[in-house]
């Protein structure tokens, strides 16, 4: 016999009394039903999702559309794995999602004692992810409130190892570096499978009562190192100037030495050269020098009047003073 699809539309359901029909072909019907809805789920394109098969972890779940075994023989855990998580130490952001994000005793978080003996009040953030979920999951009860407690244990350590200056002044990133290192290394060594992405400081600063006074002391202690520049800066424009002028006294007077010494060799040499020659022929050396000597002494004379020694009269002198008075 075949059925006929139409023949549903014949039927008159209001006369049909469903009490008579057998529960057993119901049954079937509902278990399918309710093992369709409890074996489909979805993991969020930000999560992980945690199979658990009768309380046992079993596997992680991708994003996506997925299926597990029905009637709650396997439960699915989401973990957010890419959504950066925050803590705050010492303030707290209103409104915050994230329950363990700040507490309730922000003052007591925030005063230490630095190395120095000094006090501090420190304000801090951690940015981490969740990086392995069935640890984060199952290996350590309240992993958030673990980490809040070990954060702050580490930050205690890292700033007592350190001078107030530093704390509050130079040291920062290094402080946050090494608080860093320091607290993935605890994370990782109590399996609470966070990945601690940075940890940075806020706010620093002396205790309430004392800021004032530690401000006054900060300004002084600027006021110094700008002093100091200043003089720095005099001392090296001034003594470098005064050194290229010393440096350059020194080579003028080296070359001025260099200078008569070559002159006083020179003349050694033109002297002892002369003085081969006259040894050779005196008289003729005796006579080209008075020549030479006259050419350079004559023309410096100026009006000059060469009289022979014989001349026993004046006439010629008057011709040359009537000569002159033409001039």
């Amino acid at each position: 016999m075949k059925f006929d699809p139409d023949d549903w539309r014949d039927i008159d359901w209001r006369n049909i009394d469903f009490g008579r029909l057998p529960v057993l072909w119901l049954v079937p019907i509902l278990l399918l039903v309710i093992a369709v809805f409890t074996s489909v789920y979805t993991v969020q394109a930000e999560s992980q999702g945690v199979v658990l098969r009768f309380g046992k972890y079993v596997r992680n779940a991708e994003p996506g559309l997925r299926f597990k075994l029905p009637f709650n023989m396997e439960q699915v855990e989401m973990v957010p794995v890419k959504r950066q998580l925050k803590q705050e130490f010492g303030f707290g952001t209103p409104g915050s999602t994230n329950p363990t994000q700040y507490s309730s005793e922000q003052k007591l978080e925030r005063g230490m004692v630095t190395g120095d003996l000094n006090a501090a009040t420190v304000e801090w953030i951690i940015q981490y992810r969740v990086r392995e979920p069935e640890l984060y999951l199952f290996k350590v009860r309240n992993p958030d409130n673990t980490l809040r407690d070990i954060s702050e244990s580490v930050m205690r350590t890292v700033v007592g190892d350190r001078t107030v200056d530093e704390v509050i002044t130079v040291g920062r990133q290094e402080i946050e570096a090494d608080a860093l290192i320091q607290l993935q290394e605890l994370v990782d060594k109590f399996e609470l499978g966070l990945s601690i992405d940075q940890v940075q400081l806020k706010n620093v600063n002396p205790p309430q009562a004392v800021q004032r006074s530690f401000n006054e002391v900060n300004q002084a202690q600027q006021e110094r190192e700008q002093l100091i520049n200043v003089a720095n800066g005099e001392y090296n424009k001034v003594v470098p100037r005064a050194s290229g002028e010393a440096e350059q006294m020194i080579q003028a007077a080296e070359g001025y030495a260099l200078k008569r010494v070559n002159e006083a060799e020179g003349d050694v040499a033109r002297f002892n050269a002369v003085f081969a020659e006259y040894l050779k022929a005196p008289e003729v050396t005796k006579q080209r020098i008075y020549i030479e000597t006259m050419r350079q002494i004559v023309p410096n004379l100026g009006k000059k009047i060469i009289l022979d020694e014989d001349a026993s009269q004046l006439l010629p002198m008057l011709q040359m003073s009537a000569a002159s008075s033409k001039k």
